[in-house]
Parts: structure tokens; sequence; C-alpha cells
């Protein structure tokens, strides 16, 4: 299976920095919040598309030390990687909002777990990385 996209769950502190999707019929979970990250493209591998699609998204550029947890999720078109970052809560200064979504909001990550727009599969890859470590779970 070929590599398809990449996400990231970036916490701000201990909060979650999620994008509300736009309202448009031609992508999936359209007005849910979502993570930063896409598509793949070219020949980039993971880490690249994912820390480039942050970078156009939210404007912050992460360097490859900064993910601290990487997984692979296979799905039927291929498979994708979910990703974890921890930055300062400082960082929100630096965040320059992109052209993709309706805006962006930092969330608390149990809250995203139970919001009814969070997206089901994102939902349970941060259940996933959450239980790795040891947070608590609602």
């Amino acid at each position: 299976m070929h590599f398809i996209g990449a996400k990231l769950a970036l916490f701000l502190g201990h909060h979650l920095l999620v994008i509300l999707r736009d309202e448009r019929t031609d992508i999936p979970f359209p007005g849910y919040w979502d993570f930063p990250g896409g598509g793949r493209e070219g020949d980039e591998d993971p880490e690249d598309c994912v820390l480039r699609e942050t970078e156009e998204e939210v404007g912050l550029r992460l360097l490859r030390p900064q993910l601290t947890h990487a997984r692979c999720y296979p799905n039927e078109e291929g498979h994708s990687w979910f990703f974890a970052a921890h930055l300062d809560m400082s960082s929100v200064d630096d965040i320059r909002f992109g052209n993709e979504g309706q805006g962006w909001e930092l969330m608390a990550p149990q809250d995203y777990l139970s919001h009814p727009l969070g997206i089901p599969n994102f939902k349970s890859r941060l259940q996933d990385y959450l239980s790795k470590m040891g947070a608590p779970q609602r």
C-alpha cells in the first residue's frame, strides 16, 4: 500500500490546535474540526508531508525531532500517518492561519474526543495516542 497523507495532533501547552474545515461538498467532513495535515505531494515522506501541511495551514514551522509520536494507519485508499507534537503555549503567537478552513481554535483533548464535529477516525487516533501517553480519558 502507498502513503497518501498525514495529520498532526499539535499540542500547544495542554490544548490541541484544531482547524474548522470549509463547508464544501467536495471534501470529506465539511464543517468538522480537523488537525493540521493533508495529502502527500510528489514523493515526500510522511514527516515532510505533515511538516509542510502544518506550515501551510497554520504558519508553524516544526522540525522532525519535534514529532514525538508517529503511527501508520492503513485504509482502503492507501495508508496515512498520524503524528503528535508538543509546543509551548507561547507558540500560539506564531500562528498564521492559511487559506484552508474557516478558522482555528485551541481545544482540550477531551473536548475534541466528545465533540460531535470531531472527525471520527481522528478521535480514535487521538484516543490511541492519549492512552499510550497515560492521559486521562473521558
